[in-house]
């Protein structure tokens, strides 16, 4: 897979929390059109799909594992949480379209740090929303408590 853009902002350090209000800049790269944003601002989401470059490869994990190494959660499976050291480091987050700008996506609530590569982005539809009650284990909402307060 090649890049189709790179993530720019303030966040270098990789973290677990507080990323509800950080502005990210999606720029492009040369090899697609101009106009391959063109229409994205009338959409309020866009769903990021990236690769979690900075992820080593010993880091990667194949089995179950404690989220955040919390001794107070179960452990589960690697493809039942969304920690970064996933076999394929693929990232996937649902952030807030700010505006666009000629080969640059301004978005909102992206939870990847500055020069992440981006594989692709899609609007979020209504339609492929989840139709039904979502439901998740009380650990999961523990853990995303303060995920997306204001830094």
């Amino acid at each position: 897979m090649t890049p189709i853009g790179y993530v720019r902002n303030s966040r270098s350090a990789i973290e677990d929390d507080d990323w509800g209000a950080v502005e990210s800049e999606i720029v492009l790269t040369g090899h697609l059109g101009g106009d391959a944003l063109e229409g994205i601002e009338e959409f309020s989401h866009v769903e990021v799909v990236f690769y979690f470059h900075l992820v080593k490869d010993e880091s990667i994990e194949t089995s179950a594992r404690r989220p955040r190494n919390n001794p107070d959660w179960p452990e589960v499976g690697i493809l039942a949480q969304r920690g970064k050291n996933r076999p394929n480091r693929i990232g996937l987050t649902t952030a807030e379209v700010v505006e666009r700008r000629e080969g640059t996506l301004v978005v909102r609530g992206l939870d990847a740090i500055d020069g992440t590569p981006v594989l692709d982005i899609k609007p979020v539809m209504r339609e492929f929303l989840p139709r039904g009650e979502v439901r998740q284990p009380a650990w999961a909402s523990e853990l995303m408590r303060r995920y997306w307060d204001a830094d």
